[in-house]
């Protein structure tokens, strides 16, 4: 019974097979990230495209990043693979990337997110140790609560 059930399935197996080595390996998309300015409680803030709230450390000098590795742990930073672009209010002059591959500015500030905020439109970073604000359409911080 089994030797007759292998050879039931055997077509199918290769059949299955055939189909799988004839298609064109998928080459991943990459996705550019995207700013953009919504409104929340602090005002008009700068958000990420799916309107996750995006910080400055205000450590950070000349476009350069000064959270180390236990930072990016609770700040994960908002990188780009290619253009980071400005829409819904943002001004594409103020955008731009620390380097190739890596990640976003705005103005002067390195972007990141809180791991704090769990949806769109928190903003429980606002203010953490007197260090992290959210950015205004400007580029500057907004230092309300």
């Amino acid at each position: 019974m089994r030797a007759r059930m292998g050879i039931l399935l055997l077509p199918a197996l290769l059949a299955g097979l055939t189909a799988c080595g004839n298609e064109a390996p998928q080459q991943e998309v990459p996705v550019k990230a995207e700013v953009k300015i919504a409104q929340s409680d602090l005002g008009p803030i700068l958000v990420d495209r799916t309107g996750r709230t995006l910080y400055a450390f205000t450590k950070d000098e000349n476009k350069s990043s000064a959270c180390d590795a236990d930072c990016i742990a609770v700040w994960p930073a908002l990188t780009a693979e290619s253009t980071v672009d400005a829409k819904d209010g943002a001004d594409a002059k103020l955008v731009s990337r620390v380097d190739e591959n890596s990640q976003a500015v705005y103005g002067k500030w390195p972007l990141y997110y809180y791991v704090g905020d769990q949806v769109a439109g928190d903003v429980n970073g606002q203010g953490v140790d007197d260090e992290w604000f959210a950015i205004a359409p400007d580029g500057k911080l907004v230092r309300k609560s």
